[in-house]
C-alpha cells in the first residue's frame, strides 16, 4: 500500500527541513539551506536502513519507492522555480555559471553511464540501442 511510505517520508522532510533551518541560522540567514536536499539524503539513508536491517514489509516497500518516486520531481520543481528566480535577481553572472554547468555535464552522461556498468536486472538485449539495430 502507498499509504506506508508517508511515515518515513514526512519523518525525512521534518528533519531535512529542520536541519536546513539550523544551517541557514548559522550562517546568518533566515530561510532553510538545503533541508529538501536533506530530506531526500535522509529518505534514501533511511529506507536503505531498513531495507537492509528487514524492517520494511513488501507494502511498505512499494509505498516508499512510490513516495521516493513523486517526491523527488516535485522537489526538484519547487527548487528549480527558486533557482530561476534566485539566478535572474543575481543577474548574468548565475546564468552563465548554470548553463556552463549543464553544458559541462550533459555530454559525460553517457561516458559515467557506461562507467557505472549495467545495472541489476538489466538485459543487454532489451536496450534500445540494441532493439534499434
Amino acid at each position: 500500500m502507498v499509504i506506508y511510505g508517508v511515515a518515513l517520508l514526512s519523518a525525512c522532510v521534518f528533519f531535512g527541513v529542520w536541519l536546513g533551518s539550523i544551517l541557514g541560522a548559522l550562517i546568518g540567514l533566515n530561510s532553510d539551506v538545503g533541508g529538501v536536499g536533506f530530506a531526500m539524503l535522509f529518505l534514501v539513508l533511511a529506507s536503505d536502513y531498513c531495507q537492509r536491517k528487514g524492517l520494511l514489509t513488501i507494502d511498505s516497500e512499494s509505498g516508499v519507492k512510490f513516495w521516493s518516486a513523486m517526491y523527488i520531481p516535485i522537489v526538484v520543481a519547487m527548487a528549480m522555480n527558486q533557482n530561476v528566480i534566485a539566478a535572474l535577481a543575481g543577474g548574468p553572472a548565475a546564468i552563465l555559471a548554470g548553463a556552463a554547468a549543464c553544458c559541462v555535464m550533459f555530454p559525460l552522461v553517457k561516458p559515467l553511464t557506461r562507467l557505472a556498468g549495467p545495472s541489476e536486472g538489466w538485459d543487454k538485449n532489451d536496450s534500445a540501442d540494441n532493439q534499434q539495430k
